[in-house]
Formats: structure tokens, C-alpha cells, sequence
């Protein structure tokens, strides 16, 4: 009886269905010198199990840790972002425009300057009205092709 009980309990454990109980009987039943001959061939491969559960390893595994200089990052990170500020007030400074006078904008002791001034800002100002309507133009062909298409 116990002899097809151990070969029950082989065939779970090829199946990866055994139960610790069970694998503690299999490990007792090769270790013992009552090994049925066809089943010998499993007894190294438990005997294997048992013996390398008894062996302790004695050898030191050295542990090499990188220290990091986190102080030194932090450093240049701050003179990095120190000199990135520092070059945009820079920059911005030479690019910005000198402060005039509120009576010197927009002022023309001569008339005919002044209309010749305004005749410029209005031409301009015309000519991207113009542009801005032949774009609604092509918006009205496009409203136009697809009424025609998906009839309302």
C-alpha cells in the first residue's frame, strides 16, 4: 500500500500538485534504505534535495556600493541655474526697448506726415483684411460643396 501510495504521490509531484506533507514523505521514503528498485532512480534526486538543504555557504559576497557625492550635484546644479537666470535678465534687459516719453508716441508737428503715416497703417491694415476674406471665401465654397453633398 504505501508503495502505490508513493508512486501516487510522484506523479503529483511531476504535476507541481503535491502539498508540503506530501514532499516531506517522498524526501523520508529515498533517504531510507527501503527504495523500491523501480524507483530508485528518483532516490539521487532527493537525496540532492536533502543535502544541499544541510549545506551552508560560509564564502563572503562583498557588497561594493557606489557612494554618490550628492553635495557636489547639488552645487552645480544650483551655479547652473543661478547662471541661467542670471543670462536671462541679462539678455532681456539689452533687448527691451528705452522708455519714451507718453507725449513723443503717436505726435506729428507736420500734418502731411502724419497723413502719410495713417494712409501706411490703414493700406496695411487693409491689406490683411483682405487676405483674412479670401480665406472666409474658400470656407464659403467648402459650406457650399458639402450642402450639396449631405442635402439638409
Amino acid at each position: 500500500m504505501e508503495l502505490n501510495n508513493i508512486e501516487n504521490i510522484i506523479e503529483k509531484y511531476f504535476q507541481g500538485e503535491t502539498s508540503i506533507a506530501e514532499e516531506k514523505q517522498l524526501k523520508d521514503y529515498f533517504s531510507s534504505s527501503n527504495v523500491a528498485q523501480h524507483l530508485k532512480q528518483y532516490q539521487p534526486m532527493f537525496g540532492y534535495f536533502s543535502q544541499v538543504k544541510e549545506q551552508k555557504s560560509t564564502q563572503e559576497i562583498p557588497l561594493q556600493t557606489k557612494k554618490r557625492n550628492v553635495a557636489w550635484l547639488s552645487i552645480a546644479a544650483s551655479v547652473a541655474v543661478l547662471l541661467a537666470a542670471g543670462t536671462f535678465f541679462y539678455v532681456s534687459e539689452k533687448n527691451t526697448t528705452p522708455v519714451v516719453a507718453q507725449s513723443e508716441l503717436g505726435t506729428y508737428d507736420n500734418p502731411e506726415e502724419a497723413l502719410e503715416a495713417t494712409q501706411k497703417a490703414l493700406a496695411l491694415l487693409s491689406n490683411n483684411v483682405n487676405v483674412g476674406i479670401e480665406s472666409v471665401q474658400y470656407i464659403k465654397e467648402y459650406e457650399q460643396s458639402k450642402n450639396k453633398i449631405f442635402k439638409q
